[in-house]
């Protein structure tokens, strides 16, 4: 009797609770489209790109990609964290190399190695372990996907 009585509450703190993850999203993605827009506009004010800018456009193309990914499925795809992290690593190594000691050097490019087999086991395990469902796998044109990991 009482599951009854209250399932109304449920239901309105479900709602409410997917409407903050729609509105919390459309936040996140504009954010993401406005500091890109921005960059893109200081950009063209200098003149020329650097590779830091061009690979701080590609964080801003893979965090775009990735609220993309979450809006469909409701999950966060592993993959692109990884990707996003070994470009932000790599534009770090590139801008400051010239200021860097050795082993800072050293242990960045490390990482980002460690990161790329991160990726490739991913890539494997997806592929080997992965089950048969659609919803579990995003692909794009190529037939190329990424398992989703995450609950979202």
């Amino acid at each position: 009797m009482s599951q009854q009585k209250y399932s109304w509450v449920h239901s309105a703190g479900d709602n409410v609770v997917e409407g903050f993850h729609l509105l919390g999203l459309f936040v996140v993605g504009a954010t993401i489209v406005w500091s890109a827009v921005v960059e893109y506009i200081t950009i063209i004010t200098k003149g020329h790109a650097s590779l830091g800018d061009i690979l701080l456009l590609f964080i801003y193309l893979e965090l775009g990609a990735m609220v993309g990914v979450f809006f469909r499925t409701h999950r966060i795809p592993v993959i692109f964290l990884l990707f996003i992290t070994m470009t932000a690593m790599t534009r770090f190594l590139a801008i400051d190399i010239k200021t860097m000691s050795m082993e800072s050097v050293v242990a960045i490019s490390a990482s980002i190695l460690i990161l790329s087999i991160a990726v490739l086991v991913l890539r494997y395990s997806s592929s080997r372990f992965s089950s048969s469902s659609p919803e579990s796998c995003i692909t794009d044109e190529n037939g190329m996907g990424a398992q989703q990991y995450g609950d979202g």
